[in-house]
């Protein structure tokens, strides 16, 4: 075989779905394993719905994710002519004819199909035209459409890699219009002229495109192109299976970055929509070499696959757990940014200060907006105390002793690192004769206004001696003042 050569073709009428990006994917993944070649391809020639930014936007995305192309991206925009020349030879060879029937005849025939209930095909009204009937047609000023002429009789077969052997009767096509009247090409003539001269070898595309594949397979048959092969992927469907939307949660590309996602994760959760690692499914987590080197369409499923928001938030926080710490700081910076706890550009220092706090709260963050918010009080003093903390810890009898005297300690220490703090807690517990607990969860919330967090001890070294003691005793009037019986 030649080189494999794959594309992904995303129209720029809208952000980078999830479905988009997972095709995006499975070709990705199955040209890298090919040493092929990938093709970035915009199929813009609705030019009434396409927009130059939504290009902008999914070019970021795919960059963003890591899919990287080796050639493009081309824009059908560009190609007008190649569509022209193309579908005029076709003209020529008796192929595809120009048809002159009105919108109004045809809305006419429309409607008496609907009332049949059936499904409207052309009828051919303009298959042998004379040159007479055509000039008069011109005459007229009428712009014509141009059809291809499909075969009335036999099956059109496509063979795809996922779903086998999918056969299309040639009666229920119609001669369908490969140029509209504004001269402008639709989109299975553009689409398989472009596959078809850029040497594509294999369509790795959504399921909803099979219904396609007989048009363009019969495009291609009177071109004198040889067939790429095709395959089928499935949809991502909404848990109760209906079509995927915004109140399923995120469904752009864009929207998971807002939400703080990490890359990786999203690739790594997209890969196993539809695809099977095999190896008793027992792992999950892969990388994007990983999944290239075992990627496999015989592997694809035929069943829609389900979208688990669940599943996603798992798989975040796994790699917000493992994700280099440098990596990890320069992802979250814009959330830290957004939340007014950081200034950028940052100095050294403040860039160390920020990388401490990060790797203290990441393991009970799940996104890069959880981890941002978690790191709230290291940055701001104004927080409020979690009601349900107050009454548990706060309203305890001698809390607010504990904590005077636990301010008065660490004032006294010399070293105020996470070790000689936490020496000096629980010298002082045992000094008082109770728990270390009993010491720990008001100062948690103290310090944080919240009950769970990283560990008190590296909380209090990363907020320094004197922010610590501040909190302390601020709490400890907060006490006085609002939990103390009167």
């Amino acid at each position: 075989m030649s080189e494999v050569r794959v594309r992904f073709a995303p129209s720029p009428t809208g952000e980078l779905h999830i479905g988009g990006a997972r095709t995006a994917l499975f070709n990705y993944l199955f040209v890298r394993k090919a040493g092929g070649k990938f093709v970035l391809r915009i199929d813009d020639t609705d030019l009434e719905r396409s927009r130059a930014d939504y290009i902008d936007k999914l070019i970021a995305s795919l960059r963003w994710l890591g899919l990287d192309w080796d050639e493009g991206p081309y824009c059908q925009s560009n190609r007008l002519e190649e569509y022209t020349r193309e579908a005029e030879r076709l003209v020529a060879e008796k192929k595809a004819y120009r048809c002159y029937c009105s919108v109004e005849s045809l809305a006419s025939g429309r409607s008496a199909a609907r009332r049949d209930s059936k499904a409207f095909l052309y009828p051919g009204s303009c298959r042998n035209l004379s040159a007479a009937e055509e000039e008069a047609f011109h005459k007229e000023g009428i712009s014509p459409v141009i059809r291809l002429l499909t075969p009335d009789q036999g099956t059109t077969v496509v063979k795809d890699e996922v779903r086998g052997e999918v056969r299309f009767e040639n009666i229920n096509i119609d001669d369908f219009i490969i140029v509209k009247s504004n001269g402008l090409p639709t989109y299975n003539f553009a689409s398989i002229v472009d596959d078809l001269q850029m040497g594509i070898t294999h369509v790795i595309r959504a399921e909803e495109h099979l219904t396609n594949t007989p048009r363009q397979q019969i495009c291609a048959a009177a071109l004198g192109y040889d067939l790429p092969l095709f395959a089928h992927v499935p949809m991502i469907l909404a848990p109760d299976r209906s079509k995927l939307s915004k109140r399923h949660g995120a469904t752009s590309v864009e929207e998971f970055y807002s939400e703080g996602h990490l890359p990786e994760a999203l690739i790594n959760y997209m890969a196993l929509l539809g695809w099977s690692p095999g190896a008793g499914g027992e792992e999950e987590i892969f990388t994007l070499e990983e999944m290239s080197e075992r990627f496999d369409l015989q592997k694809v499923n035929k069943t829609a696959a389900i979208y688990d928001v669940t599943k996603l938030g798992w798989m975040n926080s796994h790699y917000m757990r493992v994700y280099d710490l440098d990596k990890l700081v320069e992802a979250a910076i814009p959330f830290f940014e957004q939340k007014e706890l950081v200034k950028t550009p940052l100095e050294e220092q403040d860039y160390c200060y920020l990388k401490q706090v990060i790797d203290a709260v990441r393991e009970r963050a799940k996104t890069l907006v959880e981890l941002a918010e978690a790191s709230f009080y290291f940055y701001h003093d104004n927080f409020n105390y979690d009601d349900k903390g107050v009454n548990k810890h706060f309203r305890k009898e001698n809390t607010v002793e504990f904590i005077r005297q636990a301010a008065a300690k660490l004032r006294q220490l010399e070293s105020f690192d996470k070790e000689a703090v936490e020496s000096q807690y629980r010298s002082l517990s045992e000094e008082l004769g109770i728990s270390t607990g009993r010491l720990i969860h008001p100062t948690r919330l103290a310090l944080t206004g919240r009950t769970a967090g990283p560990g008190l001890f590296e909380i209090m070294a990363l907020l320094g001696r004197e922010k610590t003691v501040e909190r302390l005793e601020k709490a400890a009037n907060y006490i006085e003042n609002n939990c103390l019986e009167k």
